[in-house]
């Protein structure tokens, strides 16, 4: 076999691996330096607390115990002082934000997980003498080669050709892991990672904890379990969506509606995907792992945006109406709301005002909590530019209620509604609410006519968009017909009934041929009162049934909520 690891061979890839100097301490590796050692010491004071209470517990001699006592004490308070000197180090949010003029909220910074250095040389080569049967010294180019990937893996750039990196050293262990991993032999190669936020150390023979990107069922570390992973994944969305919003509010204009209202649904995008993130946090597993200051930023963020949310909402209402598409304008301000506002008429000028202060009340109620929050934080006390980012807002929403506020006012306060996030209209909406109608779900389509019999159709229905079959009656109408528990009904004669509200299809279904039939409510149906019956009806019906659990055709599970309080019966 001819010497791969040429000159002309190691072009091809040498660039990539140019991407960053291995040498280079980063801040970051500063911080994991003193991390590291600071574990080291933890370790060593969890060692000595575990030998002194193990000597208490023996102990019989008084004097002894008290000496030890006493010595517990002084291990208990290093400890202590430990953990608080980690826990300013996980917190270090300076590290890596950028300098601008603008004054903008501190990101959480989460960078690459350390590593030590490993010499793989010995290893490949003695694996490619007995398994391959060949010269291994012909080979040490490649391993070379390989040994540089990896250290400079451990630093990349922050830019695309770090990115680059990393995937070439990735997709390198995937040929790494065919040539050399035998499942009969062990190379006794150790992999040494660091968790990300403890700095506590792994150490594991497989591969798959190199490439980090396997399901663990014992997770080597905790920043490896599905849930850190989980939040970690829900943390860097939510700050890539506030670097969207902090975007639009950068390239805003004051006086222009359309902006301020995207502005709003912006903000109010950025508080709902914090407060996933705060969830997050708060299971079992993590609440004690994450540091404090995270969730306090995470905290903040949530109110912070929200706040953000009702201001422009509210400086949107308070323009002046001069604006020539005065209907374009009202659409676009009901619209941006969970719902219409109570009461209140757009087209007022005083209503649009009312309004508006009841916005900024909710954001100045929102802003004293941000601030709050952030005063209860020893490590976001620190933070001299977040105080100034959260004060600065907090007076723009007093000024604002100061401005339109008017002391002869005696109208009943509004209620402000909540703020519509953006929203992305799905070109295939006509298949279906997406919680059912997806690919994840297999569903067989039939079609069945039911005539009503002097018992009714024999079904309960539940549930809007789609309706559900929440029960058959054993012997009626629809067990005949082969309807059961769990069908959707997407169509009922033709008419489609995918998006159909509980009411629309009651109403399709007490349709007969020869004329409309007033429906009757659900509490008369229940007491056992018959439907008036003329001629018999011809129903068509159309529903389809998942076939994801054991068998075609049989029900899928859905939670419903609250739906059965809707439950009507045929």
């Amino acid at each position: 076999m001819s010497d791969s690891g040429s000159d002309e061979d190691r072009g091809s890839t040498e660039s990539v691996r140019k991407g960053c100097d291995p040498l280079v301490s980063t801040q970051r590796s500063k911080l994991q330096q003193r991390r590291a050692k600071l574990n080291q010491q933890i370790n060593r004071e969890l060692r000595l607390r575990s030998g002194a209470e193990n000597l208490y517990r023996a102990s019989s001699n008084q004097k002894v115990k008290e000496t030890v006592a006493l010595e517990l004490s002084f291990v208990n308070s290093n400890l202590q002082l430990l953990k608080e000197e980690l826990e300013e180090l996980n917190s270090s949010m300076n590290v890596y934000q950028t300098e601008s003029e603008t004054v903008s909220v501190p990101m959480i910074p989460l960078g690459l997980k350390e590593t030590k250095d490993i010499d793989m040389t010995a290893p490949l080569q003695d694996f490619i003498s007995e398994h391959y049967g060949e010269d291994a010294s012909l080979y040490l180019n490649e391993i070379r080669d390989f040994m540089e990937l990896r250290q400079a893996m451990r630093t990349p750039s922050r830019n695309e050709a770090g990115q680059e990196l990393l995937t070439e050293y990735y997709n390198q262990l995937y040929f790494l892991d065919q040539r050399f991993f035998s499942p009969h032999r062990n190379l006794g190669i150790h992999f040494h990672w660091y968790d990300s936020l403890t700095g506590v150390p792994s150490v594991q023979r497989a591969l798959a904890f190199e490439k980090g990107s396997e399901n663990f069922s014992h997770a080597p570390s905790l920043d490896m379990s599905s849930p850190a992973l989980s939040m970690l994944v829900r943390l860097m969305v939510a700050q890539v969506q506030e670097c969207v919003c902090e975007e639009v509010i950068l390239n805003m204009q004051d006086n222009n509606l359309n902006m301020l209202l995207q502005a709003a649904q912006e903000a109010a995008r950025v508080s709902d995907v914090y407060s996933l993130v705060l969830q997050a946090m708060s299971v079992p597993l993590l609440k004690d792992y994450v540091p404090f200051s995270w969730i306090s930023m995470v905290q903040v963020k949530t109110h912070h945006f929200r706040a953000l949310a009702h201001y422009y909402t509210a400086v949107a209402l308070c323009m002046s109406d001069e604006d020539e598409d005065e209907g374009g304008e009202i659409k676009a301000l009901i619209q941006i709301h969970t719902r219409r506002p109570d009461k209140l008429d757009l087209h007022d000028p005083e209503d649009k005002r009312r309004l508006g202060k009841a916005h900024l009340r909710k954001a100045i109620i929102r802003h004293e909590e941000a601030l709050r929050l952030h005063g209860v934080c020893k490590m976001l006390r620190k933070m001299d530019i977040l105080q100034e980012v959260l004060s600065h807002a907090h007076a723009c929403s007093l000024e604002k209620y100061s401005d339109i506020d008017q002391e002869d006012d005696f109208c009943e306060v509004a209620e402000a509604p909540e703020i519509h996030v953006v929203r992305v209209t799905d070109i295939f909406h006509r298949l279906g609410p997406l919680s059912v109608f997806s690919a994840r779900n297999r569903w067989v389509r039939r079609h069945a006519c039911l005539v009503r019999g002097e018992t009714g159709l024999g079904l309960t229905l539940r549930g809007d968009s789609p309706v559900l079959v929440a029960g058959v009656l054993p012997g009626g109408c629809a067990a005949e017909a082969g309807l059961r528990e769990g069908d959707y009904i997407v169509a009922v004669n033709g008419a489609d009934c995918r998006w159909a509200e509980h009411a629309e299809v009651e109403r399709r279904m007490n349709l007969s041929p020869t004329g409309d039939k007033e429906c009757q409510s659900g509490s008369q149906r229940r007491a056992g009162r018959e439907y008036e019956r003329g001629s018999s009806s011809l129903w068509n019906w159309s529903w389809r049934s998942s076939g994801a659990t054991k068998r075609l055709g049989s029900t899928f599970s859905l939670s419903f909520g609250n739906f059965r309080e809707n439950e009507s019966m045929f």
